[in-house]
């Protein structure tokens, strides 16, 4: 394995993978690495001759500070868990001045929309933050494919609308969500909460399976009014949000189309810590 701080470095490496016509998989992280991450890193190494991961805690995609101080951080965790997994992953560890050369701002991206709702609605200047670092790292890296997680579905879908603008020539691979084995969505967050409160959070997911198995049959205001109600009897959870949107576009659904996939998305607090997990539901 093979671990990098700087930029030149691992351009320098790379530029040898290539020359060896080996194929590059992109897998970029905020560390506090998870068995969620770890289903990315070996979808990668299946697709690809050699995988970067990128270990680097974001800070211009976060709109509160103490969230940012909070973040989980154990770098020597992290690599030791890659190690195991393959040594054919190189790691990638820049500082903020390395990453953002000095000048540690978000760029303004007009996503047409998909930051305006959800996610975007509740965390001011996330995805400008979020668009930033990963166009930093794809045009870093300059991977065959990148790989992504749809827990963070809102996010997938506007990395793919960033690289699409900029013509940035990457695949962007979405994987599917890794649960815990009550059905929690993994989240480095999950680390902050209680075991008693975890266990309790799989609420979340049930809510899920159960909105999902009223789709179709009652209307989309019962079922957000229902979803509402659960979590207003649960004294460890608040909703932030719940929402049914068009799954490319993440507008609201306002007559179901057969053509169209929709899916479920949610935002709740426990403990203060921020939850999101997302379902399709046709």
């Amino acid at each position: 394995m093979r671990v990098f701080d700087q930029k030149k470095g691992l351009i320098s490496f790379l530029s040898v993978c290539r020359a060896e016509n080996q194929t590059i998989g992109l897998v970029p992280t905020m560390g506090a690495l998870h068995q969620g991450h770890l289903s990315l890193v070996k979808t990668a190494l299946g697709q690809n001759d050699v995988v970067v991961v990128s270990i680097f805690v974001n800070p211009t995609q976060f709109d509160k500070k103490d969230d940012l101080e909070k973040y989980p951080r154990n770098m020597d965790a992290d690599i030791s868990l890659l190690n195991e997994v393959s040594e054919n992953i190189v790691v990638f560890t820049p500082t903020e001045s390395e990453i953002y050369d000095g000048k540690i701002v978000s760029e303004s991206y007009e996503f047409g929309g998909l930051d305006k709702v959800m996610e975007g609605k509740f965390r001011e200047g996330h995805f400008d933050g979020v668009g930033t670092i990963v166009e930093l790292l794809l045009r870093t890296v300059s991977p065959d494919r990148a790989y992504f997680g749809e827990k963070d579905f809102q996010q997938l879908q506007i990395i793919k609308k960033m690289a699409q603008m900029k013509n940035l020539p990457y695949e962007i691979i979405p994987c599917s969500i890794e649960r815990e084995s009550h059905g929690l969505a993994m989240s480095s967050r999950n680390e902050r909460l209680s075991e008693k409160v975890r266990n309790e959070a799989s609420f979340i997911y049930k809510t899920l399976l159960t909105a999902k198995s009223k789709f179709g049959i009652e209307s989309t205001i019962y079922i957000s009014e229902w979803v509402k109600s659960q979590f207003e009897k649960n004294e460890q959870l608040e909703l932030e949000y719940f929402e049914i949107m068009e799954e490319e576009t993440l507008t609201p659904i306002s007559k179901r189309q057969q053509n169209k996939k929709y899916r479920a998305f949610i935002a709740v607090y426990a403990e203060g810590v921020r939850l999101i997990d997302n379902l399709r539901l046709n």
